[in-house]
């Protein structure tokens, strides 16, 4: 059993909106969580990556969910909140109001 990686909101600085390739429905889900962020106020940086570009400056890795065990593989002391739909999916939305609620976040994986 792995130990899961719960992160209080003052500990994020940079969420990483992560894809396989960099491009298409990924850039329009980062943009979608950037004005997200943007929107409550928090003063966290998002930025769009390549899975295979992740480093352990990320302190949330949000990833489609066939990408998550290898997001984890690369950053395992990241959050990673894994998706299904590039826009407007539950687990994005959860993540945005805990961090503004001040409530932890919990890595899935």
């Amino acid at each position: 059993m792995t130990d899961r990686i719960t992160k209080q909101p003052s500990e994020i600085k940079l969420i990483v909106f992560a894809c396989e390739a960099g491009m298409g429905s990924s850039l329009m889900g980062a943009n979608q969580l950037k004005k997200m962020v943007k929107k409550a106020k928090l003063d966290i940086e998002v930025v769009h990556r390549p899975v295979g570009q992740l480093t352990d400056e990320a302190d949330v890795v949000v990833v489609h969910k066939g990408l998550a065990a290898q997001a984890k593989s690369r950053v395992p002391g990241a959050v990673i909140v894994p998706f299904t739909m590039f826009m407007n999916d539950p687990a994005v939305k959860s993540l945005v109001k805990r961090l503004t609620d001040g409530e932890p976040v919990q890595s899935a994986l």
